[in-house]
Order: structure tokens, then C-alpha cells, then sequence
């Protein structure tokens, strides 16, 4: 069997400040050493249990985080970007979906970097009229492909609020508990390794025992996005298939989340074009 593993930053434990989440930051190698160590037990444990392979999705940022000189034989590491549908290309033909250090969407209340995709430019992503975090829009991706998300490990405020929402049969690790925006209590990585290794088990006995399933959107794909200023917004109406609603506001239809999926990312890379061209013209 094939498993499939999406790694974020935001919502690793200990990662807490702007430092953490960036190339040059002062604490992004703490960072990378902390998600190459969640995602090691992780795999491991998958390993322990059937999974001969390991499909590892780097998905934050410029998606070249974990340490690849520490990664086990059976793991195939994807990096870089733009990549398709993102956070969990590599997915297809995978047995089951693993979701670690994810974050709450853009607006949660005391939530470490609560952002949705693209902090800079989107503020919030509707599918079929649910704002989507992340995790909604990469379980929806993955449901397309028939494979279940059977554990997602992050910020508690995304487990508490999207995760046993929409996929119940989902186990959770809450790797922090946010105090703010750029503050969080965790345990010693000692103590999550053994969490996450013990709630891999309990994932893949509920997988066994036919206790998950895919998250599958409706069709046709309804997608709205609310950017956070309005030269996003006059970038992706440029597409012949956005409708703009008003300053902010876009929205557009796919035949599928695939297909939405991929619309979606073309927009936020459009949107960074923009920025880094208002940047230029100072």
C-alpha cells in the first residue's frame, strides 16, 4: 500500500513567530528540523503498519522544507513550486491521505497564523458556499481521487473547527494550542512523537475496517474568493471565466475541485505577480 502525507509549518509544535517561516528567517532551520522529525514518525509508523511507500507532499512556502538527507528510503519527497494542485500533488493512487502541521483559515480568533493559502493576498476561499481552509480544500482534492484523509495533525483550532466537522472519522493531534496569532503551548517533541505514533495506528486500524471515506465536494465546483485588496481582483478578472462581483470579491465555476483547485492557484500566482510588480515601482 501507498500512503500520501501533505506537510505544512504553520501549524508544526514550537513554530510560533515569522522567523519560524521563511528562507531567511532566523529560526527556519528550528523549523525544518521540527517538521522533518514529525513527518519521519509519521512515515515510520505508516511504514510499521503495511505503507512500503511514503508519498511526502513539502507543501509550505517555496515547498523545499524538510531535511532530505534525514528521510528513510521508502519516502519520495515532492518540493517545489508551482506544482499541480499544490499541497497534495503526488496524491493520486494513494491508499490514504495524512495531513501534518495545518493551520485555521484566515479570521480565527487566537489561532497561530490563521491564514488561507496565501496570507498576502487571499482572505477568504468559499466552495460551494463553505469557506475552506486548507485542510477542506485539500481533503476535497483528495476525495476527488478516492482517498481518504485518516489523520491530520496541526493547530487545535483547525481540528476543532473544520477537521470534526467534515471529516469525523479523521484522527487528530493537536501539535499546539494557540494563545495568539504568534503564540502557542506544545509538548516536548518526545511526547508528540509518541501521540502522533499512537494515532497513526488507531488511522490505519479505522482505514482497515472500513471506518473512513473520501470527502467528495459537490459537482459542478462553485468557487468564491475574497482577496485583500482590490488589484488581486482586477488581475483575475482578466480570466474570461471570473465574474467579479464587486471590489474584493471574484467567483467562478468548475467542472470539478480539480479543476477549481487548479483556477484557484493560477489566481493566488497571478496575485503575487501583482505584488511583486507594486513592489518594483516604488
Amino acid at each position: 500500500m501507498k500512503a500520501f502525507v501533505s506537510v505544512d509549518l504553520e501549524g508544526m509544535p514550537h513554530v510560533v513567530i515569522p522567523g519560524h517561516l521563511n528562507l531567511k528567517g532566523s529560526l527556519y532551520n528550528e523549523a525544518r528540523g521540527i517538521a522533518t522529525k514529525v513527518t519521519i514518525a509519521v512515515a515510520d509508523e505508516l511504514n510499521k503498519n503495511g505503507f512500503t511507500e511514503v508519498v511526502v507532499a513539502d507543501s509550505h512556502g517555496p515547498m523545499v522544507n524538510l531535511l532530505v538527507d534525514d528521510l528513510p528510503e521508502y519516502i519520495e519527497l515532492i518540493r517545489g513550486t508551482p506544482r499541480p494542485v499544490s499541497m497534495v500533488s503526488g496524491i493520486e493512487g494513494c491508499s490514504v491521505a495524512v495531513f501534518l502541521g495545518y493551520h485555521a483559515k484566515f479570521g480565527t480568533i487566537r489561532s497561530t497564523w490563521d491564514h488561507t493559502y496565501a496570507g498576502r493576498s487571499i482572505n477568504k476561499v468559499e466552495v460551494n458556499g463553505v469557506a475552506a481552509s486548507e485542510f477542506l480544500l485539500n481533503a476535497y482534492v483528495a476525495g476527488e481521487m478516492d482517498v481518504p484523509v485518516i489523520l491530520v495533525a496541526g493547530e487545535s483550532q483547525l481540528l476543532k473547527d473544520d477537521v470534526e466537522k467534515y471529516a469525523p472519522w479523521a484522527v487528530t493531534v493537536a501539535l499546539k494550542q494557540s494563545l495568539s496569532r504568534a503564540a502557542a503551548r506544545s509538548f516536548s517533541m518526545i511526547r508528540i512523537e509518541k501521540d502522533l505514533r499512537e494515532a497513526v495506528k488507531r488511522a490505519v486500524a479505522n482505514f482497515k475496517q472500513n471506518r473512513v471515506a473520501p470527502l467528495v465536494p459537490k459537482k459542478p465546483a462553485r468557487v468564491g474568493i475574497t482577496f485583500r485588496a482590490t488589484h488581486f481582483a482586477d488581475v483575475a478578472e482578466l480570466l474570461p471565466t471570473v465574474n467579479r462581483t464587486d471590489g474584493l470579491n471574484v467567483e467562478y465555476t468548475a467542472t470539478d475541485i480539480i479543476e477549481a483547485y487548479r483556477v484557484f492557484e493560477l489566481l493566488v500566482i497571478a496575485s503575487l505577480g501583482v505584488e511583486m510588480g507594486s513592489e518594483n515601482l516604488k
